[in-house]
């Protein structure tokens, strides 16, 4: 039988297993790369919106029914192990993304799968948090996972980067051509991204399946006909039981907006470096690295200190503030110019500037991302839990297609990369707006 300890590093090895997806998938090498795939940075940039826009609707739908039936049947481990299948096949089919190909849909529904299955996964991993620790100390653990997984995306990213994506003349960032004899000049060391995060991830979540094992709570096995069945009654309920509590309803739709900004941002900023500041993959996987590292320790200070400062809800402030400022300054910016003030030719401050924007999103973010898990434990019901992270991620997707669609809105409407990302300023706004009413330590 696993002891406690083990439980805990199981539990962060989710962490550690599914970063890569978005560090180095949804952000720093695929996300620029598919620029590639596609030819013209404006209908990449307007295609992936779309894509996010139909992932976050997936989401939306299928957490609540996922977390309910978890519920219902106590088999978390098991509904862990069905999404990272979905995971690692999705990854390893992104390896036929060749720039050119006719296969644009379906390699788009490949990444569309892949990330589905992640935040499915993490709505159900999320669960196992209030029988790990005391509520007290759940923002340690929350922040520690958090940093975690930001040192495994970190960390894989710079072997990406070391060894397999190519920059200029077709080399690493060792300056040597791709590992495994992969060419270049088919884009075969990026996209190996995707098999590497599939075997990545393999590896990685043998400590979880080995120690975390399912909550201890009175849960029957139930066929899957009468767990869907107690999981529909279960949703109707939850909904009565969630709008009668005001700091939880606000909460949730706070977060609501302000994780889809910055879905936003994470989603877009390897694209914008690509089409704004004219990037490399090696300066965009460099600027990356920044941000990683910036998050991971943001995330491991900020959950050992997230009781002494307020609680979760004044980090969460805190760090929304940073993003809005950060979204401002990107709307400003271009290679000639800040805020419509012309700059020396050749000015490195762009740049400069990006990369500061770069280490604010990634500490802001990261923060962002763990108080908020934090804040949710607060909220939730020790008899639900899965349930409650399921209303947490429907309502964290419910509007994610928003984003997505006002980026890929603005960008058509503009013709610009850089005022296609001004609606996350708003987003931002809005969901500092509605931490007004909530609790600093719940409604439980």
């Amino acid at each position: 039988m696993p002891t406690a300890q083990q439980r805990i590093w199981g539990w962060y090895a989710f962490d550690w297993a599914s970063q890569p997806y978005h560090t180095l998938i949804l952000t720093f090498i695929f996300g620029p790369y598919f620029v590639n795939v596609v030819g013209d940075p404006v209908e990449a940039q307007t295609l992936w919106a779309h894509v996010l826009t139909v992932t976050g609707i997936a989401t939306a739908v299928l957490a609540p029914v996922i977390g309910a039936l978890g519920d219902q049947s106590g088999h978390l481990v098991r509904w862990v192990g069905w999404l990272s299948a979905v995971y690692v096949a999705a990854s390893a089919a992104l390896w036929f993304a060749v720039p050119g190909t006719e296969h644009v849909l379906l390699l788009l529904f490949a990444f569309g799968a892949g990330l589905v299955a992640t935040e499915l996964a993490i709505v159900v991993t999320n669960a196992f948090l209030p029988s790990l620790a005391s509520r007290e100390e759940t923002g340690k653990l929350s922040g520690t996972g958090y940093a975690i997984g930001y040192a495994g995306g970190l960390i894989a990213l710079i072997l990406m980067l070391l060894f397999f994506a190519e920059g200029e003349g077709g080399r690493t960032l060792l300056g040597q051509p791709p590992l495994f004899g992969l060419d270049p000049a088919a884009y075969e060391g990026t996209r190996f991204v995707g098999p590497f995060c599939a075997a990545w991830f393999v590896i990685s979540m043998i400590p979880f399946f080995a120690w975390v094992k399912d909550p201890v709570r009175d849960a029957p096995d139930l066929s899957f006909a009468e767990a869907a069945r107690r999981a529909a009654r279960d949703i109707r309920q939850m909904w009565r039981r969630a709008l009668k509590r005001r700091s939880l309803v606000a909460f949730l739709l706070s977060s609501m907006f302000y994780r889809d900004a910055l879905i936003g941002l994470y989603g877009f900023g390897g694209l914008y470096a690509k089409g704004v500041l004219g990037w490399s993959v090696k300066e965009i996987g460099i600027f990356g690295i920044l941000g990683v590292a910036m998050a991971m320790l943001a995330c491991w200070i900020c959950g050992l200190c997230e009781n002494r400062r307020g609680g979760p809800k004044a980090v969460i402030s805190t760090a929304i503030a940073i993003l809005v400022l950060v979204s401002t300054t990107l709307v400003g910016l271009t290679r000639d110019s800040l805020f419509g003030f012309a700059l020396a030719p050749g000015s490195a401050l762009p740049d400069v500037l990006f990369y500061i924007c770069g280490a604010l999103i990634g500490a802001a973010g990261g923060v962002l991302q763990s108080a908020s898990r934090s804040m949710m434990v607060r909220h939730a019901d020790p008899d639900h839990p899965t349930e409650a992270f399921g209303l947490y991620a429907l309502t964290g997707k419910a509007t994610a297609f928003l984003a997505p669609f006002l980026i890929g809105q603005a960008t058509m409407a503009s013709g610009d990369q850089r005022l296609g990302v001004s609606p996350l300023i708003f987003l931002f706004l809005l969901g500092l707006f509605l931490l007004i009413w909530v609790k600093r330590d719940g409604d439980i």
